[in-house]
């Protein structure tokens, strides 16, 4: 229930939130989320699960069930635990949108409310944007490794949960996957759902050819038949007897799938026998451990697949599934404060990014400057898109979030999209926030003496 997550926080959320209470603290404090370092192989990130996050602060509130459990654990003050009672989010949302290129350091959002409502957030936000930048960031990595290909998303049955399911499913059509394998993300985002069949669905036949032929007796216009439960190659010769057979019913099949074995090698014998029956048309969807440095593999090797199945490795952005994102203090009460811990030093005060363009219309660097600076020929891109607690627009359509994706890697060099430690994106501070940096730098040092 939307209703109980509030407590989707860690516990010193809440145990510092009384602790301001009990202080008076309610001044208003801005909040940067950003990103320190880019996971392995990466030179850009995409902004992502900004959508969940504005949902959850239009309905954050402490249902009274989660009042009685905070109650329970004994450490809270009566008094607060009231306060509790009627919190709403109130504040405002300046982030990227969704689908938008962003590099690190940069905000990818930034929230200022009262202390007490900016702070609780802090777990739910981090949790939701680091996934699903995370995921689309892998999933255009893998569209970005097969151009000319379409690209499935069959990760749910072992990503971490049915939560992570649904998002990857997400994540991967805002990167341009064509369909999901799952249903019910297929019917919550409007994507176009795909599958095949599995191996268990052929060896129930006791002749694999039965197996075709009754599958494609359901569904003779959307078949796609699994070659290798038993000999690929064989498989693929009883494929062209059941996709003649449909012919001459007035049926195409659609393609053969091929889930194990050395995909290059058998992708082109099946190619060869299916092109040696006049079967053109029939496509090679590939499946089984597959992500951007496999397909980007076996393309280089020139095996004709035309459709990959991907799942486990991208579901889980395998290679890089954590990143450094942190939530940082920017500004209380009208005055810039930053975090000076070795390696984790954050930049001070509200803050905008200007993604700058050359005559060509790509990307040559971007500058993070004070919210209230504004360098010449720059667009930014933190856009308001909560006031008051409540949003100032309806959210854009998964297909919008898809085209902008799109237009962004294209603007963007290809030295920077590269799969194996492409060069980074140029992303200068301007002069005024370093001035501003430096000043607030000062100023904590005097104190500490």
């Amino acid at each position: 229930m939307i209703d109980d997550l509030a407590l989707f926080a860690d516990l010193y959320e809440l145990t510092m939130a009384q602790a301001f209470y009990q202080q008076g603290m309610f001044a208003q404090a801005t909040y940067s989320l950003f990103i320190r370092q880019y996971p392995p192989n990466r030179a850009f990130l995409v902004a992502a699960g900004l959508e969940d996050v504005l949902d959850y602060l239009e309905n954050l509130r402490f249902s009274q069930a989660s009042l009685d459990y905070l109650r329970s654990i004994g450490i809270f003050d009566s008094n607060f635990l009231k306060y509790l009672k009627d919190l709403r989010f109130t504040g405002s949302v300046r982030a990227i949108p969704e689908g938008r290129l962003f590099f690190t350091d940069e905000p990818v959002l930034e929230v200022t409310a009262p202390i007490i409502e900016a702070q609780i957030g802090e777990t739910f936000i981090i949790n939701q944007i680091n996934f699903q930048s995370l995921l689309t960031t892998k999933s255009a990595r893998c569209m970005l490794a097969a151009p000319g290909c379409s690209l499935a998303d069959f990760g749910s049955r072992r990503t971490h949960g049915i939560d992570a399911a649904l998002k990857m499913a997400r994540c991967g059509y805002i990167a341009g996957f064509q369909s999901t394998s799952n249903v019910l993300a297929s019917q919550r985002y409007g994507i176009p759902p795909s599958g095949t069949m599995a191996h268990s669905f052929i060896s129930s036949f006791a002749v694999e050819i039965d197996a075709f032929r009754a599958y494609a007796a359901s569904f003779p216009d959307r078949a796609v038949l699994l070659l290798d439960t038993y000999d690929t190659i064989e498989g693929a010769y009883n494929a062209v007897t059941v996709a003649k057979e449909m012919e001459a019913a007035g049926h195409k099949l659609v393609a053969v799938r091929l889930d194990s074995g050395n995909f290059v090698d058998l992708s082109k014998q099946v190619r060869r026998i299916l092109d040696q029956a006049d079967l053109r048309y029939v496509k090679i969807v590939a499946s089984g451990g597959l992500d951007e440095y496999e397909i980007d593999t076996l393309l280089q090797c020139h095996a004709p697949i035309d459709i990959f199945g991907v799942g486990t490795k991208v579901g889980v952005s395998a290679d890089a599934p954590w990143s450094d994102m942190a939530y940082k203090l920017v500004a209380y009460n009208g005055r810039p404060v930053m975090k000076l811990s070795t390696e984790k030093v954050s930049l001070p005060g509200a803050k905008q990014v200007f993604r700058l363009y050359d005559t060509n219309g790509k990307f040559p660097r971007d500058i993070i400057a004070p919210s209230d600076e504004n360098p010449p020929g720059g667009e930014a891109l933190l856009q308001t898109v909560m006031s008051g607690g409540r949003r100032t627009a309806p959210s854009p359509r998964l297909d919008v979030i898809r085209g902008t994706l799109a237009n962004d890697l294209r603007r963007l060099d290809d030295s920077h999209k590269g799969l194996y430690n492409p060069p980074h994106y140029p992303v200068a501070i301007s002069a005024n926030l370093q001035q501003l940096t430096l000043q607030v730098r000062s100023t904590i040092q005097e104190d500490l003496g």
